[in-house]
C-alpha cells in the first residue's frame, strides 16, 4: 500500500482488539509504524493458537505499516512464564535454532517482503547471546524496580507456586529486545496477545528511560471456544499445527470445518481476509441453513490455502467430502489418494498363499483382514453376505469375493467401506 491507515478500525471490527496505549491513534496518523511481534521457539512449528498475533502482523502491512516477526531464539532459551503454571523443560541451543529456522519459514507464507512496508524476519540470538550479564543490569536492570516487576500479572500468578530467577528475568529480556529494535529497526510498536500486556509495557518504560522516545502496545484478546474449552486443540487433544509433518493438511481444514457455530463467524474475521460484507454474508447463512456449514467450509478453505496452499486445500477437500458427504470416490485424484492412506487404515495387497491368485482376482477377504476391518477370512464372509461392505463406492455381495483390475481407482487402489464410516485403502501392486 502506498499510504498508511490505521488498522485500528479493521481490528476492531474483526474483535481482534483487545487494549492499546494511548498514544497508538496519533502514531498511526503521524505516518509509517514499524511494529513487532515474538514468536517462541519451543516447538518446531507455530500452532494454530499463534495465528492471532500473524494475522496481527498481517493487518499492519496490509494498512502500510511496517511489520517485523521476531523469533525468540535468544529468549527461547529462558521461556516466557506468561499463562503457565509451572517451569518450562529448557531445551538445547541446536534445538531453539533448528525450531527458530523452521518458524522462520512459516511466518514467511503470511508477510509481504518486498515493497515500501516489506516485512523482516530477526532472530533475537544475534543480539542477547553476544549480551554480558554485567552489561544487561547495567544497562537494562537498573531501569526496574522489584515492586514493578512483581505487579505484573505473569509473575504474580507464580509467587504461590513458584518462579525461578531464570523466567523472573525474561520481562527484562523482552524489555530488552523492544529497545533493541527500536534502535535497530524504529521499531515504535510491540503487538501480541493480551497476557504480554505486562511485558510489553516494560518495554514501553525502558525506550522511555533509556531513550526519551515514544513507542506503544497493542493486543489481541485471548481465545476460548464457546463451551469454554482451550482453542486450538484437535478432537484428540493434541495442537493443531503448522507443519503439515505434524497436522496433515486434511486434518489441519477438518478442524476449521468441525468448528462450532456459535465460534465459526468469530474464527472467519479472526483468521480470513474476506472481507466485512462476505463474512456478514456466511454469517447469515449460519443462522438460516447451519446444516449447509457454508462458513466453515469457507473458513477451512481460506485458512489451508493460506497455510499450505492452494493444492493441499483442494485435496483435503476431497478426501473430506469422500469420508464425510459421501462423494464418488471414482472421481479421486491422485494426490487425494495419496492423502487418503495417511487418514485411513492402508495396506499394500499381496494375494494369500492359500487363496486365490492375483490372476484371477483380487481377494476382498484378504483385503478386510488385511486393513483390520474384519478379523477373520469367516468375518469377512459374514460381511459380504450380509452386504456391511462396498468397494469404490459399489455394495458388494457374497458373490463378490474376487475383485477383477477394471474395477480399481486410478488402476491401483480399492476403497473398501464397512458400514457407514469405517475405510480402508488397497494399493495393489
Amino acid at each position: 500500500m502506498s499510504e498508511q491507515s490505521a488498522p485500528i478500525s479493521e481490528l476492531a471490527w474483526r474483535e481482534l482488539l483487545f487494549q492499546h496505549t494511548e498514544g497508538l491513534p496519533a502514531a498511526f496518523a503521524a505516518g509509517q509504524v514499524t511494529g513487532y511481534c515474538g514468536f517462541d521457539p519451543t516447538a518446531s512449528s507455530l500452532h494454530v493458537g499463534n495465528l492471532v498475533p500473524v494475522m496481527g502482523l498481517v493487518h499492519l502491512q496490509r494498512a502500510g505499516h511496517r511489520p517485523i516477526a521476531l523469533v525468540g531464539g535468544g529468549t527461547g532459551m529462558i521461556g516466557d512464564p506468561s499463562g503457565r503454571s509451572s517451569e518450562r523443560t529448557l531445551q538445547t541451543l541446536e534445538t531453539i535454532a533448528e525450531n527458530a529456522d523452521a518458524i522462520r519459514l512459516q511466518l514467511a507464507k503470511f508477510l509481504d517482503f518486498e515493497g515500501p512496508s516489506a516485512a523482516k524476519l530477526v532472530n533475537n540470538a544475534d543480539w542477547l547471546t553476544k549480551l554480558s550479564l554485567l552489561d544487561f543490569l547495567r544497562d537494562t536492570g537498573k531501569h526496574f524496580s522489584i515492586n514493578y516487576m512483581l505487579a505484573k500479572d505473569s509473575v504474580k500468578s507464580r509467587l504461590e507456586s513458584g518462579l525461578s530467577f531464570t523466567e523472573f528475568s525474561y520481562m527484562l529480556l523482552q524489555a530488552h529486545d523492544f529497545l533493541e529494535l527500536h534502535q535497530r529497526e524504529g521499531v515504535t510498536l510491540q503487538i501480541g496477545g493480551s497476557d504480554q500486556w505486562g511485558n510489553i509495557t516494560a518495554g514501553l518504560e525502558l525506550i522511555r528511560r533509556t531513550t526519551g522516545g515514544d513507542a506503544n502496545a497493542l493486543t489481541f484478546p485471548l481465545i476460548t471456544n464457546a463451551d469454554g474449552s482451550k482453542f486450538g486443540k484437535s478432537t484428540g487433544g493434541g495442537s493443531v499445527w503448522l507443519d503439515p509433518a505434524r497436522t496433515s493438511p486434511y486434518k489441519f481444514y477438518q478442524f476449521w470445518i468441525g468448528a462450532d457455530d456459535r465460534d465459526v463467524s468469530r474464527y472467519l474475521r479472526f483468521f480470513t481476509l474476506l472481507d466485512r460484507d462476505t463474512i456478514e454474508a456466511l454469517d447469515q447463512s449460519v443462522r438460516t441453513a447451519p446444516e449447509k456449514r457454508e462458513a466453515q467450509r469457507a473458513l477451512a478453505t481460506d485458512v489451508t490455502s493460506r497455510v499450505h496452499g492452494a493444492d493441499a486445500a483442494r485435496v483435503a477437500q476431497e478426501v473430506s467430502a469422500l469420508l464425510f458427504e459421501k462423494a464418488d470416490p471414482q472421481g479421486l485424484s491422485d494426490a487425494a489418494l495419496e492423502a487418503l492412506r495417511l487418514e485411513i487404515p492402508f495396506t499394500t495387497y499381496a494375494a494369500p498363499a492359500d487363496g486365490p491368485a492375483l490372476s484371477e482376482g483380487i481377494d476382498v477377504y484378504e483385503c478386510l483382514t488385511a486393513l483390520g476391518v474384519a478379523a477373520s477370512r469367516g468375518a469377512a464372509k459374514r460381511l459380504l453376505e450380509q452386504g456391511g461392505v462396498s468397494i469404490n463406492g459399489t455394495k458388494l455381495s457374497a458373490a463378490d469375493r474376487l475383485i477383477g483390475d477394471d474395477r480399481l481407482l486410478r488402476g491401483r487402489h480399492l476403497l473398501l467401506k464397512k458400514g457407514a464410516r469405517e475405510f480402508g485403502l488397497v494399493q495393489v501392486p
